[in-house]
């Protein structure tokens, strides 16, 4: 396992070895293979709760993902006894159903995101140790959740992911914001951090805020630890692992990438997104591509009768290799990966940079 020189931080009375969340990534990205991997090396692995029913062969229909879901934490407990989190996106149908599953199955993190998490609270039953951790963009979303959940449940958040705009997969940002320097990672982080520190006094203890968005290097881990984040999340860099539960020919795409295959889409959720430029988003962005019909209903914002395609149709292909009929998200510096390698030598990778990062700045 690699040492991070004193760089471990705790959520409640978890304690994480490396200040790295690998990012939930669906459909079928990050399941129980990555997720066990990235928690053996010490950090935070991540499963995506989103289309997991589908993923086995399933029909799509919701109640399977419970079931899914279930089978997953179980796999992912048999082969690690670290830090498991689940991603849920707010925004889908059976968001409120995939937590309580989740709560059950007493995963250790729940992350939740793709909107404001407000009722999450709601469904963690008494006695409950799982840590609940929103998704924000903003410091003034991360106060709207904590004052809220305060108010109403008397329960503040466990800890903030910070997601800005260079992040891969959907963006909670307008189009126009995205390229826009106010809008910079490191320009929310220390907002976040200084609207989280009232909610810290009044729960007596830390609430970490965890940077997330296209961060590559243990010296950018250095940089965002520096400006009052405890931890990053990191996706990209996580999917060309051998670990990592997609199709080869998915992760050969990252390696293929340059910067200039990166575009930001406008997905069928209703949100933009980050992706690499192929010819099925090409087709769907000429208007060739149309949903016969809409087999999941798992997004509540998808509008079937605008949408170009079934996102959760084209992601489950891209995820088995069938980029023709499928595409893939990606960071804003998806571009800079090079081979495919393994957990374990990524994190190794990452904490020597980090290391070495703390020297220099300690001699300089």
């Amino acid at each position: 396992m690699a040492k991070w020189t004193g760089a471990d931080f705790h959520i409640g009375e978890l304690k994480i070895q490396a200040p790295v969340v690998q990012g939930g990534m669906g459909i079928g990205i990050s399941m129980s293979g990555l997720a066990s991997a990235v928690a053996n090396e010490g950090g935070i692995g991540v499963l995506s709760a989103a289309g997991v029913g589908v993923l086995g062969g399933g029909s799509g229909k919701l109640c399977e993902d419970r079931a899914g879901l279930r089978a997953e934490i179980a796999k992912a407990r048999s082969l690690t006894k670290g830090v498991l989190g689940v991603n849920i996106m707010v925004a889908l149908t059976n968001f409120e159903e995939m937590a309580r599953t989740a709560m059950e199955e007493k995963i250790d993190v729940i992350f939740a995101g793709a909107g404001l998490p407000l009722r999450l609270p709601a469904f963690r039953p008494e006695g409950c140790k799982t840590k609940l951790v929103p998704i924000v963009s903003s410091a003034r979303a991360a106060d709207q959740i904590a004052r809220w959940w305060l108010k109403r449940y008397r329960y503040i958040p466990d800890a903030f992911v910070v997601e800005g705009p260079k992040a891969g997969g959907h963006l909670g940002f307008h189009p126009e914001q995205i390229d826009d320097s106010d809008y910079r990672l490191e320009k929310i982080i220390p907002k976040v951090v200084a609207a989280v520190r009232p909610y810290e006094q009044t729960a007596g203890r830390n609430i970490p805020v965890i940077a997330a968005g296209g961060i590559f290097t243990g010296e950018d881990i250095y940089r965002f630890l520096q400006l009052g984040a405890s931890a990053v999340q990191m996706a990209t860099r996580f999917v060309v692992t051998e670990e990592c539960d997609a199709d080869i020919r998915f992760k050969q795409a990252f390696v293929d990438c340059r910067d200039e295959d990166i575009e930001i889409i406008k997905s069928p959720v209703g949100m933009p997104g980050r992706a690499i430029r192929n010819d099925f988003l090409k087709s769907a962005a000429e208007g060739g591509k149309k949903p016969k019909n809409c087999p999941y209903h798992c997004i509540t914002s998808c509008r079937q009768e605008k949408g170009a395609y079934c996102i959760t149709a084209a992601l489950v292909n891209a995820c088995r290799g069938n980029l023709e009929n499928g595409f893939v998200f990606i960071g804003a510096n998806g571009g800079r990966v090079r081979e495919i390698t393994t957990v374990h030598k990524l994190m190794e990778e990452l904490a020597c940079q980090y290391r070495e990062t703390v020297v220099h700045n300690q001699v300089t």
